[in-house]
């Protein structure tokens, strides 16, 4: 569907890196692709977004935005407004699941309320509060796409193993909040199509921990990561609104 868009405006979330960043270079190099808004949270990690943004100035804007800070999204949004009437494709690739004072719980007594509320705010607060001050720029006759990137552990009906509390239960909330956002979205925003995307395990900072228990051949290079997303992203049809697809296009169940 967006490579039938002549001239397509995208937003990437969190681009600084991994699967945001992978998705920034691969619509610079599609001629239909007008305009690309990128957002980063930390300029130390940012270095290569910026050495994009220097080449592609003219197709390419940087944006500073802490998921978890309402204001910086709404202002983002404002500042994206000011440029364009709408958005074709936003992808939300924000994403934590360990760090200095985070990791995979195991089991109860390593639950955390403060770490799981953290959890919360970046891997789902952050997607819906981005819907909400999006409406403008998805209020259009063309049609867009609200995609996010999810994870299979996330799925509730997939759950055979336990474990890592924090992770599964924040990327199923935020299931449930692009499920409840793609209902309200056919009233208020028609035209556009909100889903759910499972990556695959991706060699990133965020997998780097747990590749080595990653059968051969499963831990895809960012590239082919951002390419089937992509294939998956360009099939999708209005019917597919409030669905979670896996890497490969199949449904999987929530």
């Amino acid at each position: 569907m967006l490579t039938q868009i002549s001239q397509a405006n995208t937003l990437i979330v969190g681009a600084s890196q991994g699967i945001g960043f992978g998705f920034v270079r691969s619509l610079l190099q599609q001629d239909n692709i007008a305009q690309i808004y990128a957002t980063y949270r930390n300029r130390e990690t940012a270095e290569q977004l910026f050495k994009l943004e220097q080449e592609y100035g003219d197709r390419l804007t940087c944006l500073q935005v802490d998921i978890t800070n309402e204001p910086q999204i709404a202002a983002a949004v404002k500042q994206i407004q000011e440029s364009v009437q709408q958005l074709h494709l936003v992808i939300y690739c924000v994403g934590v699941l360990h760090g200095e004072n985070l990791a995979p719980e195991k089991s109860l007594k390593q639950i955390d309320p403060e770490k799981l509320i953290y959890s919360f705010q970046v891997n789902s607060i952050g997607a819906v509060l981005l819907a909400k001050h999006l409406m403008p720029l998805f209020r259009k006759t063309e049609y867009s796409i609200f995609a996010s990137i999810s994870a299979k552990v996330g799925s509730i009906g997939d759950n055979r193993l336990g474990g890592w509390y924090g992770y599964r239960a924040s990327k199923a909330a935020l299931n449930m909040f692009l499920k409840t956002t793609a209902i309200e979205y056919s009233r208020r925003c028609p035209k556009t199509i909100v889903v759910a995307l499972h990556p695959g395990t991706t060699d990133t900072r965020l997998s780097q921990p747990f590749q080595k228990n990653v059968p051969p051949g499963k831990l895809f290079p960012v590239e082919k990561t951002v390419n089937l997303l992509s294939q998956v992203i360009d099939s999708l049809q209005q019917k597919d609104s409030g669905e979670f697809f896996s890497w490969d296009g199949s449904p999987l169940p929530w």
